[in-house]
């Protein structure tokens, strides 16, 4: 592997924007990459993937070589170190010693916050809700996430599609037997530039994503609100799975977060979907007792899509975590009641701490148990090869 200048440049801008300037790294790269039209599909992977691997690997790097914390020039030369790659004779990488770096790596791996590369705080939370099972969570979250689809069952088939795509774009993936409309590509690529995207053929959805949507056991015809859809992609999941039969209400606190949503409706051909903003406790006052289906995916912590937003583990905070719990159970307390008796609610997070999945149903339930019962849960971890989630199947009894 040989480094390019312009390419390694990109890497370090973009390392500045999402440490210094606190921006998202799925956010800061998207521009980068739009910044150059001229760049290749192999340039744009570089810089993507690079970046990433700095940021899913900051604290080890940064032990590793003793560097400050806002050196991206020496992180990305500790990178070249790490994947046993060419080192330029660029100034910028004049006192990396590659033995020194890589007896301390061997140094490093003693301590798991180390050779995890996450926050001391973090593992000790981790470690304090999940005992023996946060260690092999936590060392999934690090492995580089698959590209999955989802395929859009209004408009096509998933051998269809399947087809379609290894026939006319050379892209080959596997079709997971757990996961009846999920495509697992074999080799990460930009999917967004094909016609079957643009057609609304697929979404992009990780498969433990695509497990929430059924979960709640929609059927065609009924009416179900989507609490907080957010841009959308579980509401379209439903959508398909109600074949376009009866209405769907998505509702969010931000209005540009549903114009997205709409912009997806309209590609996947969704027509069964109605936004609206939830301006005030009005908006869930009105729809009372009128759903038959609740979904539920709050805001969480975030922590069982690590491997896919590695820049989380360094902006979350202990603080962020508890006024997020504290949302999650007003959402459940004062969602729920667009529920009709009899109808069922999810309540899902992509978290894997039990302070925000099965501890908030408990909580939840504990003074409701003739208004409403638990029906199921189910977790979906890392260490299983997809995203972590939980989701719990909740009745409203009366």
């Amino acid at each position: 592997m040989k480094l390019y200048r312009n390419l390694s440049a990109a890497v370090v801008d973009s390392l500045s924007e999402i440490f210094v300037n606190k921006k998202y790294a799925d956010k800061v790269i998207e521009k980068v990459l739009k910044s150059n039209p001229k760049w290749g599909a192999r340039d744009r992977r570089f810089i993507a993937e690079t970046t990433y691997d700095i940021v899913r690997w900051y604290r080890l790097f940064i032990t590793m070589s003793n560097a400050k914390e806002d050196d991206f020039w020496k992180l990305l030369g500790v990178w070249c170190i790490w994947k046993q790659a060419e080192l330029p004779a660029w100034e910028e990488f004049t006192d990396l010693n590659r033995k020194k770096i890589l007896s301390n790596y061997e140094e490093a791996k003693k301590d798991r916050r180390v050779r995890e590369s996450i926050p001391d705080w973090l593992d000790e939370l981790g470690e304090r809700e999940l005992g023996k099972r946060w260690e092999p969570e936590l060392h999934a979250l690090n492995e580089e996430a698959n590209v999955v689809l989802r395929v859009n069952t209004l408009k096509t088939s998933r051998k269809e599609l399947q087809m379609d795509l290894e026939e006319n774009e050379n892209i080959n993936s596997e079709a997971p037997l757990d996961y009846p409309d999920a495509l697992i590509l074999e080799q990460r690529q930009n999917i967004f530039t094909r016609p079957q995207f643009k057609d609304g053929l697929f979404e992009v959805q990780d498969a433990g994503s695509q497990v929430i949507a059924p979960y709640l056991r929609v059927e065609p015809g009924q009416r179900v609100i989507d609490a907080c859809a957010g841009g959308g992609g579980k509401t379209l999941h439903l959508a398909a799975l109600m074949q376009n039969k009866g209405r769907i209400i998505a509702l969010d606190t931000e209005a540009w977060k549903l114009d997205e949503l709409k912009k997806r409706a309209r590609r996947a051909g969704a027509s069964n979907i109605e936004t609206r903003v939830i301006e005030s406790s009005k908006t869930i006052k009105r729809l009372e007792k009128s759903a038959d289906r609740l979904l539920l995916d709050v805001p969480c912590s975030g922590l069982g899509v690590l491997r896919r937003n590695p820049d989380a583990k360094w902006k979350l905070s202990p603080e962020f975590i508890s006024k997020v719990i504290e949302l999650q159970q007003r959402i459940l307390i004062d969602y729920s009641s667009m529920l009709k008796p009899g109808g069922l609610m999810v309540y899902s997070t992509c978290s894997l701490l039990p302070s925000e999945n099965e501890k908030q149903v408990v909580l939840f339930l504990e003074t409701r148990t003739e208004q409403f019962e638990k029906v199921d849960e189910k977790w979906i971890r890392p260490s299983d090869g997809f995203d972590g989630f939980y989701m719990a199947l909740i009745k409203r009894l009366k």
